[in-house]
């Protein structure tokens, strides 16, 4: 697995108004820190950064707030092209390394899978760019045969992402030599590198306004996994919390998110004194914007177990509370308040039971177990805000919500325990 890296990031920004793209945010973060944090976290020690004269002071600094090995190379010549930028680390690499552009946005899996080839990393199904302004590559017999932007015929996509050998500057140095503006392109053609597909993930790159807000929007959305989401979270709060997230996630962090969902959860609950319809829906509100900040922490790169702690706690709050209230100013008599306590507990239980699994197995209980059974949080909910828009016909309509609720969540904590246990035993005796 290379050490190294080269990035890029000595263009003029000139579509960009002459901002320093590197560090523009996308998804919360720098586009240099998601590059570099996404290399780290797959094995690469050591950045070598090539800027330009203007640009040099910020990124440096910035560089120093990151606690990595890194080195800056200035080139006094970013006219000369990005072959001629890329030459400047000739005597910075040793063995297999990593070269990316600055201005490349990449998601996580498209990283894992590119520092597993060689050579240029390409696209045979590029979803994400603009294939008129894209860098074409013909392939012949596994190597790039012609690389640029005007093949009207071409096999894949040059995603600027590439797992060289110091070899390549043998290549670089004769073009370099003999032509004055040198193209990254011209020293892959010529070198005829291997080419390596990775095919259909994220990856593009970031020239103009509308593209920033474009991978903006594509981060959010593929940081977005699905797992352990609920039949109304799938279908209806997810399309609905992708856009919020869209809009603040280079606003807040994950944590400010967390807190405007319980906050807005714990004004639900106190909703119940003043009207119950009115409080169901600001507790479907909350329910959506629970979902914000793992979405905003997965597409930041900010995801902790802090966060994801955090966030369960002040949700138990929130459901005790809101069923609370709601049982106590539907004034209920002694056997309707059994059935509450039920529905409570069950409600806690819930999540206490596939929380607790990860405490004892380390493992995430739906990553285990494709568990369909119906009562999680954002199912819980809805059916809680349904049953409060009708609460005007009667008291009857929370009790038979509470029951409902009761039959739910102990029925699902009594499901999770025995898949729990029959996987458990198959382990045991396996």
């Amino acid at each position: 697995m290379p050490k190294t890296a080269v990035i890029l990031c000595a263009g003029y920004g000139t579509r960009m108004g002459g901002k320093v793209k590197p560090l523009m945010k996308v998804g919360g973060r720098e586009i240099i820190y998601r590059t570099i944090k996404l290399l780290r976290d797959n094995g690469v020690e050591r950045f070598i950064v090539i800027v330009n004269r203007e640009n040099r002071k910020p990124i440096e600094e910035f560089l120093k707030s990151l606690n990595i090995e890194y080195e800056v190379v200035v080139n006094p010549n970013p006219e000369r092209g990005n072959g001629y930028t890329f030459y400047l680390a000739k005597d910075r690499v040793y063995g297999r390394f990593v070269l990316v552009m600055g201005d490349h946005v990449y998601c996580e899996d498209f990283v894992k899978e590119a520092l597993k080839g060689e050579g240029l990393i390409c696209d045979r199904n590029p979803r994400f760019v603009d294939l008129d302004e894209a860098t074409k590559v013909i392939v012949e017999n596994g190597r790039a045969k012609r690389v640029g932007k005007k093949l009207e015929r071409f096999c894949c996509v040059d995603t600027g992402f590439f797992v060289l050998t110091p070899e390549i500057f043998g290549v670089a140095e004769n073009i370099v030599e003999s032509k004055e503006v040198v193209s990254l392109s011209e020293i892959m053609e010529k070198a005829r590198v291997k080419v390596t597909f990775v095919d259909g993930l994220f990856w593009m790159d970031v020239d103009t306004e509308e593209e920033l807000r474009k991978a903006n929007r594509f981060v959010v959305r593929c940081s977005y996994k699905g797992k352990g989401d609920g039949f109304v979270s799938r279908y209806l709060n997810r399309r609905i919390s992708l856009r919020i997230s869209e809009i603040l996630v280079n606003r807040i962090t994950p944590n400010q998110a967390t807190i405007i969902s319980f906050l807005v959860g714990i004004l639900s609950s106190l909703l119940n004194f003043v009207s119950i319809p009115l409080a169901g829906v600001i507790y479907q509100i909350s329910s959506i914007l629970d979902g914000i900040d793992g979405e905003i922490a997965r597409a930041s790169l900010r995801t902790s177990n802090f966060g994801g702690w955090l966030d369960s706690v002040l949700d138990r709050y929130v459901d005790f509370l809101f069923l609370l209230t709601l049982s106590f100013v539907s004034k209920l008599n002694d056997l309707e308040w059994v059935v509450a306590c039920f529905a409570i507990f069950g409600s806690l239980m819930v999540s206490y039971t596939t929380e607790r699994y990860r405490g004892a197995f380390f493992r995430d209980f739906y990553q285990d177990f494709d568990f369909k059974f119906p009562g999680k949080r954002d199912e819980r909910i809805f059916l809680i805000f349904l049953f409060c828009l009708f609460s005007f016909l009667g008291k009857f309509v929370i009790v038979y919500l509470l029951i409902l609720i009761a039959l739910v969540t102990n029925l699902r904590v009594l499901a999770t325990i025995l898949v729990v246990c029959r996987r458990y035993l198959l382990l045991k005796n396996s």
